[in-house]
């Protein structure tokens, strides 16, 4: 038992473990705060277009709360599609996964840059290359020479 909890430590200790774990922490911090934004700007805006209808109260009613002996109605016997409460997660999720990307793509960046080596300077550039006219007038000049 002893060896399982040194295994145990062992792995939790890890960088990528822990990194793993301050990732979700933060995830769900930011998760909380793109629900507020949805729900307490984004669905309020909606709503006022929508002609101030609450938008997490938007539902499609299945079958009527009915009235309990005593003549009061009871919200829990009422059978509904709440469409509005999973309009404003999906928002939820598209602003997380936006935001996300967005890390992504800097973080991608970023290593990128690190990883392009720096620029080399240019070679001076080669003399150019004699023409035919001038290689055929040095080898006459090199047969005369010779003679």
């Amino acid at each position: 038992m002893k060896k399982f909890f040194e295994e145990f430590k062992t792995f939790a200790m890890r960088g990528n473990v822990i990194d793993m774990a301050v990732g979700v922490v933060i995830g769900g911090a930011f998760g909380k705060i793109t629900t507020s934004i949805v729900n307490d700007i984004i669905m309020p805006c909606i709503s006022m277009i929508t002609g101030g209808v609450d938008f997490s109260q938007w539902k499609i009613v299945l079958k009527q709360a009915v009235a309990n002996a005593e003549g009061v109605i009871d919200p829990a016997t009422e059978v509904a599609i709440n469409y509005g409460n999973t309009i404003a997660i999906i928002l939820d999720f598209i602003i997380i996964a936006f935001a996300v990307f967005c890390m992504v793509k800097a973080l991608n960046n970023l290593h990128k840059k690190k990883e392009e080596p720096a620029p080399e300077p240019e070679a001076p550039a080669a003399p150019p290359a004699p023409t035919t006219e001038e290689l055929l007038a040095e080898i006459r000049d090199l047969l005369k020479e010779q003679k």
